[in-house]
């Protein structure tokens, strides 16, 4: 059983209606430059790109209860292993954005990748272990200069949010769903057609689910039915899968909680905001309406970016 995150955030899952997932909305101020690694955007009709992340021990700090991995913090992630009797283990991570990410891990021996969400720079790691209920007990702190071969690394990797193998029955769809298609505009089109068509909102669930909630991204096909997170989580895995660097973003517009997929087009740049859910229906922004900036209605749409607050970025 996988386990942790979002321990404060019950109500995120709780209120249906009021929240909205969005996914894709241009972001006229930039694009992220492209790096040297070859595993950048690189989408390919019918075609999977499933990185797979390592933990080969070159790098290591800890030890008992919690060991982490940092040999590949190039490529945009590091590895924790929490031993048998570490109980639970709490991860915050502050980067050259000066948020603070906050991660668990509540399963022993059983690796778990962890991103680094906010680029090349350096970064403070701190971990902590649970020693009675809302009480932690610091195990360790180190800086950590990160400087990633390619900057959509973090955003193309599984991770304990995004979380999907070779083996994934999403990776599989994934591709037999953009077989034949042409851009990745395309891909998005099929792959949001797809989740929104076959996978229905659960309200029970988002009543009643524990606030350390992880998707499941093969077990939300199989039920076909979740919540913001399960939609969410799916949809940037599959696009991350077929070689579309996706975030996974967590924030708010206004005092309503929001969750939304930002995705990489190769002629547009960053996409932000594009797919609305208001507990009733999915809406799909066309990029390239958004790209244009022309249609007053797309644009009252969008609405201001700076009402816009992102916490978060998985």
């Amino acid at each position: 059983m996988r386990r942790s995150i979002f321990m404060n955030h019950r109500q995120f899952f709780r209120s249906p209606v009021p929240f909205l997932f969005l996914i894709l909305v241009l972001t006229l101020s930039g694009c992220s430059k492209k790096g040297s690694s070859e595993a950048s955007s690189s989408f390919t009709p019918g075609e999977t790109h499933v990185l797979v992340p390592q933990a080969d021990g070159s790098n290591t700090i800890g030890g008992d209860p919690l060991l982490l991995d940092l040999s590949h913090t190039d490529q945009g992630y590091f590895i924790g292993t929490m031993s048998g009797d570490g109980g639970k283990i709490n991860i915050q991570l502050i980067g050259p954005d000066n948020v603070t990410y906050k991660y668990f891990i509540e399963e022993a021996d059983s690796p778990t990748v962890f991103p680094f969400t906010a680029g090349s720079g350096s970064y403070t790691l701190m971990a902590f272990q649970n020693i009675s209920e809302d009480q932690y007990a610091s195990l360790f702190s180190q800086v950590i200069d990160v400087e990633l071969t390619n900057d959509f690394l973090p955003f193309l990797y599984p991770n304990q949010y995004v979380n999907f193998s070779q083996d994934s029955k999403a990776v599989s769809l994934a591709a037999q769903l953009t077989s034949g298609l042409t851009s990745d505009v395309e891909a998005l089109t099929a792959i949001y057609e797809y989740v929104t068509a076959n996978i229905t909102y659960d309200n029970e669930k988002a009543a009643t689910v524990s606030g350390n909630y992880l998707p499941d991204i093969d077990e939300t096909l199989s039920t076909k039915k979740g919540i913001c997170f399960d939609y969410a989580s799916l949809t940037a895995a599959m696009l991350r899968s077929i070689g579309i660097p996706a975030k996974l973003a967590i924030g708010y517009s206004a005092s309503v909680r929001h969750a939304w997929i930002d995705v990489y087009i190769q002629s547009v740049g960053w996409v932000e905001r594009a797919v609305e859910f208001n507990g009733d229906e999915w809406k799909l922004m066309d990029p390239t309406f958004a790209a244009t900036g022309t249609d007053e209605s797309i644009q009252e749409y969008i609405g201001d970016g700076d009402n816009y607050i992102t916490e978060y970025i998985r």
